[in-house]
C-alpha cells in the first residue's frame, strides 16, 4: 500500500500552527519553516541504511555506525523548496544538493520543467524531494519522474501540508515513494489552494503577492 507518514510530534505541530497565521511576518515564516524542516528530517532520514566501520576511539577500536551508501541527495522543487532544504542541510550537511524547476502550462494545466540540475551518478544515491506544499500532486508527479530517470536507490517525498486530493494523485502515480508531511488536511478549494493550508507558501516565504 502507498505509504503516507504524518509527523505528529508536538514541536512540529506548534510551529506549523505558528506558520498558518495569517499575521506571521516572512521573516517569522522562514525561520519557522527551517525550524520545522529540521525536525522533519530526523523522521524522514529515520530508516536510512548503516554499516558499521572500525574507527579508534581515545580508549580502544571498536566497530560503529556509519551511513551506508553514496550520499544523501535532497532535491528542492522550485521555488518554495528552498525552505525545506536549508532545514535538511542542517542535520545533513555533506548531502549532494539538486534542484528541479516546474511551472503550469495556462492552456493545459499541466507541468512544464524549465531548469533540472542534478548531482551526477545518481545510482545507488536516496532521494528526498521537498516541497512545502502537495496540493493538486500534478508538479510532484512530474519531479518525482523526472528524478526516477536518473535511477537513484529510493526517493522519499516531504511537504510541509498535503491535501488529501493531491497524495491520491501522487500515489496513483507513484505508489513506491513515501510521503511526509506535517499535516494531511482537508481538502483543495475552487482556486487549488490547500484548506485550511496556510496560504501560497512561496509567496509568504520572500514576501510578495501571488498572481
Amino acid at each position: 500500500m502507498p505509504e503516507l507518514n504524518v509527523i505528529d510530534h508536538p514541536l512540529v505541530q506548534h510551529k506549523l500552527t505558528l506558520m498558518r497565521k495569517k499575521d506571521t511576518s516572512s521573516n517569522a515564516f522562514r525561520r519557522l519553516l527551517r525550524e520545522i524542516s529540521v525536525l522533519m528530517t530526523y523522521e524522514v532520514t529515520r530508516d536510512m541504511p548503516i554499516a558499521m566501520r572500525e574507527i579508534e576511539t581515545p580508549i580502544c577500536t571498536m566497530k560503529a555506525p556509519v551511513i551506508d551508501g553514496k550520499k544523501l541527495v535532497c532535491v528542492s522543487v522550485l521555488r518554495a523548496g528552498g525552505g525545506i532544504l536549508e532545514g535538511v542541510l542542517e542535520v545533513v550537511p555533506s548531502a549532494r544538493v539538486g534542484h528541479i524547476g516546474l511551472y503550469r502550462d495556462p492552456k493545459t494545466l499541466q507541468p512544464v520543467e524549465y531548469y533540472f540540475r542534478i548531482p551526477p551518478d545518481m545510482h545507488d544515491r536516496d532521494v528526498i524531494v521537498v516541497d512545502p506544499m502537495l496540493a493538486t500532486g500534478n508538479s510532484a508527479v512530474a519531479a518525482v519522474e523526472r528524478i526516477k530517470k536518473t535511477g537513484p536507490r529510493t526517493v522519499k517525498f516531504m511537504a510541509l501540508v498535503a491535501a488529501p486530493e493531491g497524495v491520491a494523485e501522487f500515489h496513483k502515480h507513484h505508489p513506491d515513494v513515501a510521503i511526509w508531511t506535517a499535516a494531511l488536511d482537508e481538502k483543495l478549494n475552487e482556486k487549488g489552494y490547500i484548506v485550511p493550508g496556510l496560504g501560497d507558501a512561496g509567496d509568504r516565504i520572500f514576501g510578495t503577492q501571488a498572481k
